[in-house]
């Protein structure tokens, strides 16, 4: 049986317990008895999340990182967004179309492999600039095309 079956099968097992079997439910998952509060659909969403976790794995670290930052109060920097390899990034620039090609160990150009987009876009504009956001990939692109 595939995984994402056994969760909808453990969601509808849940959806039938009353709260006394959820508590139980809890208290096996976290090791802990659940506060008191607690709403049964609340309980029913942490318990499938804890299973989907157990399952397909949990939150990524840098993630798990960014969120206890901000819970604390703190200002959390965005980071670039993944760009899957096979991705094409076109720009133009001062009347010319420039075409990169992602791949698995950084960027393609005319043949040439670059190690970062911001290399890229040095190459391309003669200045330092910012690759994720010259092409666009963190807010508008750069000005002067």
């Amino acid at each position: 049986m595939a995984a994402d079956e056994d969760i909808q099968l453990r969601w509808a097992e849940l959806r039938q317990m009353d709260r006394a079997a959820l508590r139980v439910a809890w208290a096996e998952a976290f090791d802990d008895a659940p506060p008191h509060f607690l709403s049964m659909i609340f309980m029913r969403k942490a318990l499938i999340w804890h299973e989907q976790c157990g399952r397909f794995g949990g939150l990524r670290p840098d993630l798990k990182r960014a969120l206890k930052a901000t819970a604390a109060g703190k200002q959390v920097r965005a980071r670039a967004p993944q760009i899957r390899a096979g991705t094409q990034l076109v720009r133009e620039w001062n009347g010319r179309r420039y075409q990169v090609e992602v791949t698995n160990d950084g960027f393609r150009m005319n043949g040439e492999h670059f190690r970062s987009l911001s290399a890229i876009a040095s190459r391309i504009t003669g200045t330092n600039w910012s690759g994720p956001r010259f092409f666009g990939l963190n807010g508008r692109a750069g000005a002067g095309s």
